[in-house]
């Protein structure tokens, strides 16, 4: 029996890539990693810095569309503008911090500047949902970090899977 595809949604938090301004090119490179590790791409928005349309685009993605992993890049640092995390804590039930931190811990080896990222995890309903940096290679090294991790999560969240993960390397 083969295995259903993780079903994944992408939102790229950013004012100069929704207006034009600046060409997105997080996208592509998530859409190659999740097609290379298997999982299946449904949907990718971008959208402003604004928590309410971050917050709505997330309830649509997990309530609506039931995707297993909502990937967020950008928004996640420490200016008035970046709003991901609070509009991440605003839609979930339950956080996830691990991914994060392991996200913050292993990026900080090679770019001090991780510690800046306020990226946070968490579950809504059968959904998980990580914020990546908003540089696209960041969003890709940091996906690198917790990709083995994920699938096992999310067995776990939907009933599927227990909790010894032998799988995991």
């Amino acid at each position: 029996m083969e295995e259903a595809k993780l079903k994944v949604a992408v939102i790229i938090a950013s004012d100069t890539r929704s207006a034009g301004i600046n060409k997105d090119e997080t996208i592509p490179l998530l859409r190659k990693f999740i097609e290379d590790e298997g999982w299946e791409l449904v949907d990718a928005s971008i959208i402003p810095d604004e928590r309410a349309l971050l917050r709505d685009k997330m309830v649509y993605y997990a309530d609506v569309l039931k995707v297993d992993l909502i990937l967020t890049s950008g928004g996640t640092g420490p200016s008035k503008r970046d709003v991901t995390p609070e509009a991440t804590k605003d839609v979930i039930q339950k956080e996830m911090p691990g991914f994060s931190e392991a996200i913050r811990m292993e990026n900080f080896k090679s770019v001090k500047t991780a510690i800046l990222s306020r990226g946070t995890s968490g579950i809504r309903n059968d959904t998980l949902i990580i914020n990546l940096p908003g540089n696209p290679r960041g969003a890709i090294e940091s996906l690198d970090v917790i990709k083995e991790v994920i699938p096992h999560c999310i067995e776990i969240l939907q009933g599927k899977g227990g909790h010894s993960g032998k799988h995991i390397k």
